[in-house]
């Protein structure tokens, strides 16, 4: 489908935000593994919902109700369509972390029981701890965490090990660290989960603006994803499913939409996707979202990604050259984030500087304070590049964060 050149000009002309100031000087917005910015097309379809087509979906019968199913459904489809499923297997959340909850909430208690064993990895977010830190409280199963050896990798050999211990029964891994930058190997680890009958899940929240996932090649039993990270609105998220473990799957939340008939003797729900999507959904951000993976797909992948890594590159080589610098992440084929630390320097104290000098990036844990207690830091900065940055951009990040060595040390 991808018919368009990566112009970077043309493409941030469609982004109205970039166009603005940050403290007086030039936006250069490097926080993209946070939050993607909107292109205007996005912006637009949501406004153009809520103008001339506002209603509630399902069961309408007027025109108006109409119009506006058909914007919902076909936003669906356009996700189905890019990431290689039926249109029953792509259910709406509010983003990755409700997907994650509702992966945990409702296919855990049927896959794991007590004395069973599930696997995380120690670059995990939060989402993809927390949800089944719970479920272990109910159920009573064991966490096992996968190791990440220096330079930010997976412990491969670790995994494989495990993998033949009889009571191991779940994996739940990120396809692509937020902090480290590091593509995880998902195909290789799903298709030898495969072979002992273990479960996967894969948190894609980071991966889908920088990789293309076919569902059905990899072959995971969920995926899911924030709308945000890729161009589209927040509040909006999908989780994908494959069809045997969305049929066996119980409702996650119970409410209007998700049944089929209900009464005091008892309830009976409604086929999957509708099952698992209670209450008025949020129509303006899945039509945001379709949107989104539209204008996204007019871009090769690999177009894209090649460009990101240059900027991070740039970022790169110019950083190393300050004394002190340590990039967290050094992975072959790291996706395009540049999380680091300057000795000496906090990394709020340097986000700090570089905002006066209109560059947004992210400091912190990243929600990911058990990696940070692995990389014997409390927080560090991170810079991420999406396809409207520039070669300008980059090289003044470097400028910028040289210069505030200069002041701060």
């Amino acid at each position: 489908m991808a018919s368009r050149s990566l112009d970077i000009s043309q493409i941030r002309s469609d982004f109205p935000i970039l166009h603005r100031e940050n403290r007086s000087k030039p936006l250069a917005f490097l926080d993209n593994a946070a939050t993607s910015q909107k292109p205007a097309c996005v912006i637009n379809a949501i406004s153009d919902y809520y103008t001339h087509t506002n209603s509630n979906v399902h069961r309408g019968v007027y025109e108006l109700a109409e119009d506006a199913e058909n914007l919902y459904h076909q936003a669906r489809k356009s996700i189905a369509r890019r990431f290689n499923v039926t249109v029953d297997q792509v259910v709406f959340v509010r983003g990755a972390t409700e997907g994650l909850n509702l992966v945990a909430q409702s296919f855990g208690p049927l896959v794991l029981e007590q004395g069973d064993a599930m696997i995380l990895s120690e670059m995990e977010h939060h989402a993809n701890i927390v949800p089944w830190q719970i479920l272990s409280q109910k159920i009573g199963f064991e966490i096992r965490v996968c190791p990440t050896l220096p330079n930010g990798s997976l412990d491969r050999e670790w995994i494989s090990r495990e993998f033949r211990k009889k009571n191991l029964k779940l994996i739940a891994l990120t396809a692509l660290s937020n902090t480290l930058g590091t593509v995880n190997p998902i195909e290789e680890i799903v298709a030898e989960a495969r072979q002992y009958g273990i479960k996967t899940v894969i948190d894609g929240a980071q991966s889908v603006p920088h990789q293309k996932i076919d569902f059905q090649k990899l072959g995971c039993d969920f995926f899911a994803f924030s709308g945000h990270k890729i161009f589209g609105p927040m509040g909006i998220g999908v989780v994908l499913g494959s069809k045997d473990s969305l049929q066996n799957m119980p409702p996650y939340q119970g409410g209007g939409d998700m049944i089929d008939q209900v009464s005091f003797e008892g309830t009976t729900f409604a086929p999957v996707p509708q099952r698992f999507e209670a209450g008025t959904p949020n129509v303006a951000g899945a039509i945001g979202l379709g949107k989104a993976i539209d204008y996204f797909d007019q871009f090769e992948i690999s177009d894209v990604v090649n460009h990101e890594n240059n900027l991070y590159q740039i970022a790169r080589t110019g950083l190393a050259e300050i004394a002190g610098f340590v990039e967290h992440g050094t992975t072959p084929h790291k996706a395009a984030v540049l999380s680091f630390t300057i000795e000496g320097i906090h990394p709020h104290d340097l986000a700090t500087f570089l905002d006066a000098q209109g560059i947004a990036i992210r400091t912190g844990h990243h929600c990911c304070q058990p990696l940070m207690k692995v990389l014997g830091v409390e927080a560090t900065a991170r810079a991420s590049f999406a396809l409207y940055n520039t070669e300008e951009e980059a090289n003044r990040l470097v400028d910028a964060v040289k210069k505030a060595v200069s002041i701060l040390k």
